[in-house]
């Protein structure tokens, strides 16, 4: 059964069902092939203007989303939040409403603040897409997570998904849980007791706080730095500790199937959480969710700015 995309807004998986998960993935698989074309450009956005507000530092995403655009053939406006009247003490909505008087179609926005998205997309009529939010929500993070994840093992249904760090700071660790259990995986948490809280279990998710139970059935792996950033007291005694105690290294790669992929979001703090031997390796897909990230945010903006033309006027 066919379906079509009908919201204006992309603001976390928890809104989404399997279906129209599916239909982003599938959307980016088609995107991606544009990417593999000499010429890479197609005029699904021309017209269409795209402001790029991000509110939090961002070097993978925001260059991500604003190649997107490019390949999508969109007018595009970055904001800088540093210089922006947010400075002088201006709104998030004020900001906001006065960049949809000027007739955009699409807000791709970062915001430290959790929820600010959820806040903003009733109130105003263009589109608004999460680029990360707090550590409530990331979608295409996950997504494009879990198009690698399909790309590389054929589907997720069934698969064994460990994600081990920061679970408690982590809106990459909160968006992949909801997309993969709605597409049947079967999730465990994995860390420092103070950092996977218990409460996951209430979803039929697994919490480990010993690596090897962790990761030992685990077909996909995929781990997260420590957020210091978010962080307001010490969740563990030093570094060095949680790198030899929760780190994937040479020492604790063994506990790994050999067929097991190897996920990381970005940044990776070496050393700590991911060895760069295993980084680098030839089970690490993390260069490969950096290029599926644009495939997938191509598939994002195309499908939100569709559904804005439909909408009544």
């Amino acid at each position: 059964m066919s379906i079509t995309w009908t919201k204006k807004d992309l603001l976390s998986l928890y809104d989404l069902d399997a279906a129209e998960i599916k239909l982003i993935l599938d959307t980016a698989a088609e995107f991606k092939k544009v990417s593999e074309r000499r010429v890479k450009k197609v005029p699904a956005l021309r017209g269409k203007t795209v402001v790029n507000l991000f509110v939090e530092p961002s070097t993978r995403t925001r260059t991500s989303f604003e190649l997107a655009e490019q390949r999508l053939s969109a007018d595009i406006i970055n904001i800088n939040a540093a210089s922006s009247s947010l400075k002088k003490g201006e709104t998030l909505l004020d900001t906001v409403k006065n960049i949809e008087a000027l007739q955009v179609d699409i807000v791709v926005m970062r915001h430290s603040a959790a929820g600010a998205h959820n806040f903003l997309a009733p109130r105003l009529s263009c589109g608004i897409v999460n680029a990360g939010d707090g550590s409530h929500s990331h979608p295409t993070q996950a997504l494009l997570d879990i198009f690698t994840i399909i790309e590389k093992k054929g589907g997720v249904e069934g698969l064994n998904v460990t994600i081990l760090g920061d679970i408690l700071h982590s809106r990459v660790a909160r968006s992949n849980i909801w997309g993969l259990l709605k597409l049947g995986a079967k999730v465990t948490l994995g860390g420092p007791s103070t950092l996977v809280p218990k409460e996951f279990e209430k979803l039929g998710i697994r919490v480990c706080d010993n690596l090897e139970e962790a990761v030992s059935d685990a077909d996909v792996v995929n781990l997260l730095r420590i957020q210091h950033e978010r962080q307001k007291t010490s969740f563990f005694p030093s570094t060095s500790e949680y790198a030899n105690i929760f780190g994937l290294n040479e020492k604790t790669i063994k506990y790994v199937k050999k067929d097991a992929m190897i996920m990381h979001p970005g940044p990776i703090n070496r050393g700590i959480e991911l060895a760069s031997s295993i980084a680098d390796g030839p089970r690490s897909v993390i260069l490969e969710q950096v290029t599926n990230g644009l495939a997938v945010r191509m598939a994002v903006l195309y499908l939100v700015a569709g559904s804005l033309d439909k909408a009544p006027s």
